[in-house]
């Protein structure tokens, strides 16, 4: 099953395919719409700022064939860092909409600073608290620790669309899932061992 890594131009293209190469699976890059309509499973990369994305994304004619191909065909996917944010309806960064796939949104960390010496963004690793094992984090070792660099973060309106927590001043959201859409706001491509795992779980899932 080959993975289809939607190339928007904002994201860790290469180091995603990269990882799907060390763990044997098989992915292709693309913006042309034509090739991503024949998506068996796909990825929504991101890095930078949420209306730069969604425009990107309304450009390149992407946002119509990922709702037929995401909400009508039921295609597994997964969006990382940016691209988990995308999913939501909104974000405090920016004025479009989102995709609204979840029903969600997407807001700055708000971290007193006379309280604490964390900064914006958030940057460097983080344990997760897993509340879906399956499919993506059913074979994590205890004490997994994955890599962040963010400044926003996704505030779910259902919690059964939490798959996962982190801590960072503030309890947020590190991971959703509902149906067949999934996002991670850490970077498995920059998550060693642990990024593999989830990398390789979202390939192997039906």
């Amino acid at each position: 099953m080959v993975i289809t890594i939607v190339d928007y131009g904002m994201g860790n293209l290469g180091s995603i395919i990269n990882m799907l190469k060390r763990i044997g699976a098989e992915g292709q890059i693309s913006a042309d719409g034509d090739e991503i309509r024949k998506a068996e499973k796909i990825v929504l990369p991101g890095i930078g700022a949420f209306d730069a994305g969604m425009r990107k994304l309304h450009e390149l004619g992407l946002v119509e064939i990922l709702n037929e191909l995401v909400l009508k065909q039921k295609i597994p996917t997964l969006g990382v860092c940016l691209g988990m944010q995308l999913l939501t309806r909104s974000s405090e960064e920016g004025s479009l909409e989102g995709l609204g796939w979840i029903d969600a949104r997407t807001i700055r960390f708000t971290i007193d600073s006379a309280d604490t010496e964390l900064k914006v963004p958030h940057m460097g690793w983080n344990n997760i608290s897993v509340l879906k094992r399956y499919p993506l984090f059913g074979n994590l070792d205890q004490g997994a620790r994955f890599y962040f660099v963010h400044s926003y973060h996704v505030v779910c309106s259902q919690e059964e669309d939490i798959a996962a927590t982190a801590n960072y001043g503030v309890e947020f959201v590190a991971a959703v899932q509902k149906q067949n859409i999934f996002g991670v706001q850490f970077h498995p491509e920059k998550s060693h061992k642990y990024g593999m795992s989830v990398l390789r779980a979202f390939a192997e899932s039906a």
